[in-house]
């Protein structure tokens, strides 16, 4: 960590203003009340958290698939916007989900590291797990699509 600038090593925008951003940008899902929130951005990698609530649950209590994907996509989003600086427009081209057992209510972290990073298409992949425990519960792959900048 840069004390000066409160940017990872190997990055180019802090956890705190990728969280600005997206407050900004996304403020359905950041922001005071809101459920994600930014946990950490390194070389390559990101953490963000869903506080998942009633509204994210499916029948038999447990998180549903749509919200462990958006937390995937958006988690894959802020590992590439702390490498390549706060490119809006970077896209999802393809998301794949295996979702690996049935998370219970409550928080869900999940861990995205890109694996490639080249001038048009970025690929990573990430891993969702409960607070409340080390087990993946869904694994994604997802490629972005970087804009001409």
């Amino acid at each position: 960590m840069d004390a000066g600038t409160g940017v990872a090593r190997g990055t180019v925008v802090s956890a705190e203003d990728l969280e600005a951003f997206l407050v900004r940008e996304f403020p359905q899902a950041f922001g005071p009340g809101r459920p994600h929130s930014v946990v950490s951005v390194g070389y390559r990698t990101a953490t963000v958290r869903l506080d998942a609530s009633e509204e994210h649950l499916r029948p038999g209590g447990t998180v549903s698939g749509p919200a462990l994907m958006m937390l995937a996509d958006v988690t894959m989003y802020v590992a590439l916007l702390g490498q390549i600086g706060l490119v809006p427009l970077a896209v999802t081209t393809n998301l794949s989900i295996n979702f690996l057992r049935k998370p219970p209510p409550g928080a869900i972290l999940a861990d995205a590291r890109l694996i490639k990073l080249g001038k048009r298409l970025a690929v990573g992949d990430v891993g969702l797990r409960a607070v409340s425990g080390e087990d993946l519960v869904a694994h994604c792959v997802a490629t972005y699509s970087i804009p001409d900048r």
